[in-house]
């Protein structure tokens, strides 16, 4: 598809988009085996056309069950781009966080796409201060076609799956050998830790010189848990409607359990982007929509093997990490994301673990970025990584963030603003 094709048609969201499809051979293809491309044109808020080059890659991964499927990753480049060029590659994961396709970025990010609440269209401009440090990005839709927000592994595979499709791809000429980071923060964060967790046995040969794990949840059963009845209510209750579809054992147990109206809310929520979700369902109370006591139905057998499974930290990821976590965050609880990093310490893992006193969830990707890009930036230069954990009362300000300069922030904030009037590359 060119860019002619592209003006005159909105985007077809994936659930419809024959792009998705899987071809009959899907079985006989290696993971990360290109399918199909299409160049597409990416727009702020869907609206506000980008300069950049970007082409979308599907390409053939597993989903939980190991049975093959297709997945789909979006690449972009750099402003002056040369292919055959020695390159740095990013897997940029975004926090898709949400079941709904409308907030998948090979929708949310493309010209015309109308997806109000998807978060994926406001980190467009942290991707426009990667590229313009000259970075290529591949960001995969990691829940996979069916938003399966908060499964386990299978994130990690199509993250890994779209890097050896996109190292694959032809106009881009990128060697095999070609340094790959990790980056995400949020449910990006999760999908990035399992991308770090899966790579040593699903993709050894990558060349993956460090992974930023920003705010990477840790436990989402215990975050379940925390959120229910507080203001973010609807995070857990998207997790809730996507891997219903993931688990049948988890779905039959809604069926048998759940009243009307929580049958209703977990359909309704298909079609929310985060923000919807979030305003619609705060202080929402789960045990509301149940004929059980909530305690009572997260004991049944089928809930623990679903809240066991979720649990990151039981695989020890072989590249250097980076992990960020607020202590006053709403979101994610701090112990959580605590004894995640205890777990890759304990197993042999090289963390840098920055706690924050002076943020909370929102604030700390912004505050932090510059120390986290300067971090991966490091090790695609080769230096050694930093180890240890440290408390600050700000990242931003303490002496782990080589990036704390005011320049620093004003680069940031300049490739911000290209995004918004249309000008990023």
């Amino acid at each position: 598809m060119n860019h002619s094709d592209e003006r005159a048609q909105r985007p077809i969201r994936p659930h419809e988009d024959p792009f998705h499809e899987p071809p009959a051979d899907l079985h006989a293809l290696a993971p990360g085996a290109i399918i199909r491309t299409r160049q597409v044109q990416l727009a702020f808020l869907g609206l506000i056309p980008q300069r950049t080059q970007a082409w979308q890659l599907a390409f053939r991964s597993t989903d939980l069950d190991g049975t093959p499927e297709v997945a789909v990753t979006t690449l972009v480049v750099p402003d002056g781009f040369e292919p055959g060029e020695p390159q740095r590659l990013i897997a940029y994961q975004c926090a898709i966080d949400a079941v709904s396709d409308r907030c998948f970025p090979s929708y949310a990010l493309r010209r015309g796409a109308r997806a109000w609440g998807a978060l994926p269209q406001f980190e467009l401009m942290i991707m426009a201060a990667l590229l313009e440090r000259g970075h290529v990005l591949t960001l995969a839709d990691h829940e996979g076609r069916h938003g399966h927000f908060g499964a386990p592994r299978e994130p990690g595979h199509r993250v890994l799956d779209g890097i050896r499709a996109t190292l694959s791809f032809a106009p881009l000429g990128l060697e095999s050998s070609t340094p790959v980071g990790l980056f995400g923060y949020s449910g990006g964060g999760m999908a990035s830790a399992w991308a770090a967790e899966m790579a040593p046995t699903h993709a050894p040969e990558l060349s993956i010189v460090g992974a930023v794990l920003g705010s990477p949840v840790g436990d989402p059963g215990e975050a379940f848990l925390k959120l229910n009845r507080g203001l973010n209510a609807g995070l857990p209750a998207l997790v809730v409607s996507g891997l219903r579809h993931a688990y049948p054992g988890l779905a039959r147990v809604i069926r048998q359990h759940a009243n009307v109206a929580g049958q209703r809310r977990l359909d309704k929520l298909r079609e929310h982007s985060t923000v919807t979700a979030v305003i619609t369902h705060a202080f929402n109370d789960f045990d509301d929509y149940l004929d059980i006591p909530l305690a009572d139905m997260l004991a049944l057998p089928e809930v623990l093997h679903v809240f066991d499974d979720l649990r990151l930290g039981v695989r020890i990821p072989t590249c250097p990490l980076l992990v960020v976590q607020s202590t006053n965050d709403q979101i994610i609880d701090v112990d959580d994301v605590d004894i995640q990093v205890e777990k890759y310490v304990d197993g042999g893992a090289e963390v840098l673990y920055l706690r924050d006193r002076f943020s909370e969830h929102i604030s700390l990707m912004i505050l932090g970025l510059p120390a986290m890009l300067d971090w991966l930036e490091r090790r695609f230069d080769g230096e050694q990584a930093p180890v240890g954990t440290s408390t600050v009362n700000s990242i931003a300000l303490s002496g782990h963030s080589i990036g704390r300069s005011l320049p620093a922030f004003l680069r940031l904030f300049g490739a911000a603003a290209k995004t918004v009037v249309g000008r990023a590359g």
